[in-house]
């Protein structure tokens, strides 16, 4: 199997389970403890605490552990949301946010009063700046605009809508969970309130994550219990999981940048040749400003995204339509539509999110196979015909 679908779950690095293992056996106790087994794992739990924030260029006390990006989301939104309302009562999002962002401002909005404004993108999926300055109003309290999209792989102007958020003292989170080990997260540069990141999208365990909460915001937490992570998060910390993580996040600021290159190569591969070769194929997302990891497409006369990604599975190749959250859904991509993609379109959507492990031998033999079960599909819908590209394509006849 040819795994290109690291935006929705990476696998669990070696030298991460590695971590992880005492944490399940010998050294299992509970960190709020006082007996020595529990401050074991007190000393774990900090320790991973101190790894995370030096990676991120933050203080320890800033790093809130959580149980992944959703509740990371949530926290961020809800905590703000609540602990601040007596300043206003108007939150500002964009439209193609994931379904944690959005569907809390849904529920504040539906039954918390609430007002929400979702800004437009636009073709690429990109926010304007000065759309976001327009939405400001004097009752706007907090921002939330995702780092860079889970399904096209935009990257959006982070460090400008963040300054522009402050300029009107305005609260700004940003949901970072797909740029985790493939942009530098330098916090104290970045500019942001608050972050949320997860571990499994960086080659760390599921289950956990991270929010982290610039000093001096105020958040209500919305798990209440024994008040653990400083009374912002209730709840016994996972310790494998959160030693885990800090392995992953340390071992991806080590060597993001040595791998860059090699995805970015890549990545570009998959775009030029699917471009060419496959009739009507569309690239989705910004030409330029995307991840270095994601290509993602649109091709027409596609009877359904599962049918695409049924057959490609067939034929050894795991991928994904869009966001796994929502792969489920007999709805059109909300992100697709944001960016004016037909639904006819849509519904033969792809994307191919590359990892570390991908080898370019693999990537040619995804290039040999996808032309040909993408134009299957296009015949079978009565679009193009398919044929045999391989004979004729110079591309993969070089071996480059």
């Amino acid at each position: 199997m040819i795994y290109l679908d690291h935006a929705a779950t990476t696998p669990v690095r070696s030298e991460v389970l590695d971590a992880m293992m005492p944490f399940f056996s010998l050294n299992y106790g509970n960190p709020s403890s006082l007996h020595h087994k529990g401050q074991e794992a007190s000393q774990a739990l900090e320790d991973a605490r101190q790894s995370i924030a030096k990676d991120l260029n933050c203080y320890p006390d800033e790093i809130v552990f959580t149980s992944g990006g959703t509740e990371s989301d949530n926290l961020a939104i809800r905590g703000y949301a609540f602990a601040n309302q007596r300043n206003g009562k108007h939150i500002i999002t964009s439209c193609v946010e994931h379904h944690a962002v959005l569907n809390t401002c849904r529920q504040l909005q539906q039954h918390h009063g609430f007002e929400v404004t979702y800004l437009p993108v636009d073709s690429t999926g990109m926010v304007s700046p000065d759309d976001f300055q327009g939405a400001i109003k004097p009752e706007t309290i907090l921002a939330s605009i995702m780092y860079a999209n889970n399904e096209v792989g935009t990257i959006e102007p982070i460090r400008e809508l963040a300054r522009i958020a402050h300029d009107h003292d305005v609260g700004f989170h940003t949901d970072a969970v797909q740029v985790l080990g493939l942009i530098d997260l330098n916090l104290r540069e970045l500019g942001v309130d608050m972050l949320s990141l997860s571990a499994h999208k960086c080659y760390g365990p599921k289950g956990v994550g991270v929010l982290f909460v610039k000093r001096g915001v105020l958040l209500m937490e919305i798990h209440a219990g024994g008040g653990q992570e400083s009374t912002r998060r209730s709840g016994t910390e996972n310790v494998p999981g959160i030693v885990g993580m800090a392995t992953a996040i340390h071992l991806a600021f080590s060597g993001y940048r040595k791998n860059l290159h090699r995805l970015e190569k890549l990545r570009d591969r998959l775009i030029e040749y699917i471009l060419e070769e496959v009739p009507g194929a569309q690239l989705t997302g910004h030409p330029a400003q995307r991840l270095p990891n994601s290509a993602s497409f649109t091709f027409p006369n596609i009877p359904g995204p599962d049918e695409l990604i049924l057959l490609l599975d067939l034929n050894g190749i795991a991928a994904s339509s869009g966001s796994a959250c929502h792969a489920k859904s007999i709805e059109p991509s909300h992100v697709l539509t944001a960016m004016g993609v037909s639904l006819e379109r849509s519904s033969g959507s792809l994307r191919l999110s590359l990892g570390y492990e991908n080898t370019e031998e693999e990537i040619k033999q995804v290039l040999h196979i996808l032309p040909e079960v993408v134009m299957e599909l296009q015949g079978l819908s009565g679009g193009f015909h398919a044929t045999n590209s391989k004979a004729k394509n110079p591309y993969l006849e070089s071996g480059k």
